[in-house]
């Protein structure tokens, strides 16, 4: 993460967030979002709104915007400046309660050896992020901490420095930890559905088959879901890549739980407008995760015997693509 800012408040004569009531004070959580991207904005923006403290560790420019005006959380049914904290210190998790883990996929243990100095005992770190096997990267570099792993479905994207907008979604599921139960209650009333999973290892599967069925296409075209299930052909590619995934996970012993073929439907449904987290990524200039999402298909296929053709063509695609960006 940066290190050339230090923690800015809010100033008080920016627009406040509406006081606690008394039995959400008596619940009040202390988190830190390490990686305050649009999903990290979004889920801390949602807990501040509910009367939490939380602080958002940053990009310079976000924390800058938010220290003028806070952080502009926009929905489709609200459109607010929310009052938090923001920093591009890692130290700034000091004394969290909950720290919501949401930095790229290829920076976790880097992210994590950075918290590492300032996180108590009994802090719970939820990983917020794409892939399958973030939870186990950070337990290898936090021993002894309590981390959880979650599967986001949401839809968002930083329409500006310190702006996320909300497309649509947004419920996590979690798997079963000591301090899940509280932090799910949080979150619920903060107006964010939770699922406490004893099969998170399958969710985060099929939230992995989904992103390898959407997020190469929309990143190699620029264009959103809607769009890209249209194209000719694709709808027979995403089920290739689909019937790939799924026979890795099969090998792998992992029990991918629903309808992955009704699932993969509806998020063209659900979120037409929507541009993957690797196609923003590409726009920007910037790295993406597919290493960790068909690439990580392809090589579990590879270890396991197992053929993953299509995948390993939109992986190679897109890493071409970033390859120009170098």
């Amino acid at each position: 993460m940066p290190n050339n800012c230090n923690i800015l408040q809010t100033p008080a004569s920016q627009p406040m967030n509406k006081p606690p009531t008394a039995e959400q004070a008596s619940a009040r959580l202390k988190v830190a979002v390490m990686g305050a991207g649009a999903v990290g904005c979004y889920y801390g923006g949602m807990l501040a709104r509910a009367g939490h403290e939380v602080v958002l560790i940053a990009r310079p420019q976000h924390v800058q915007a938010i220290a003028r005006s806070g952080l502009r959380l926009q929905t489709q049914t609200i459109d607010e400046h929310i009052a938090l904290a923001a920093s591009s210190e890692a130290e700034a998790v000091q004394g969290a309660q909950l720290v919501l883990f949401c930095v790229k996929s290829t920076d976790t243990e880097a992210a994590g050896v950075l918290m590492r100095p300032y996180l108590s005992d009994d802090s719970l770190v939820l990983c917020l992020q794409n892939g399958v096997d973030n939870a186990e990267r950070l337990r290898d570099v936090l021993p002894g901490q309590q981390v959880a792993q979650a599967v986001v479905y949401v839809a968002t994207e930083m329409a500006g420095p310190g702006h996320v907008k909300h497309h649509g979604r947004g419920e996590l599921v979690i798997e079963p930890c000591s301090a899940g139960d509280a932090v799910a209650q949080a979150l619920i009333a903060a107006g964010v559905p939770v699922q406490i999973s004893g099969n998170v290892r399958g969710e985060l599967w099929a939230k992995l088959i989904l992103n390898c069925a959407y997020n190469a296409v929309s990143a190699i075209t620029q264009l959103p879901y809607g769009k890209t299930v249209k194209g000719a052909g694709v709808e027979e590619l995403m089920r290739d890549v689909v019937a790939e995934c799924l026979a890795v996970a099969t090998a792998d012993g992992v029990q991918v739980p629903g309808d992955v073929d009704a699932a993969v439907r509806k998020i063209a449904e659900t979120m037409p407008g929507q541009y993957s987290s690797t196609a923003q990524d590409l726009a920007r200039g910037k790295r993406s995760e597919i290493d960790y999402l068909n690439g990580l298909v392809v090589r579990r296929g590879e270890a396991l015997g197992v053929a993953t053709p299509a995948n390993r063509v939109l992986w190679a695609l897109v890493k071409l693509l970033e390859s120009k960006q170098t």
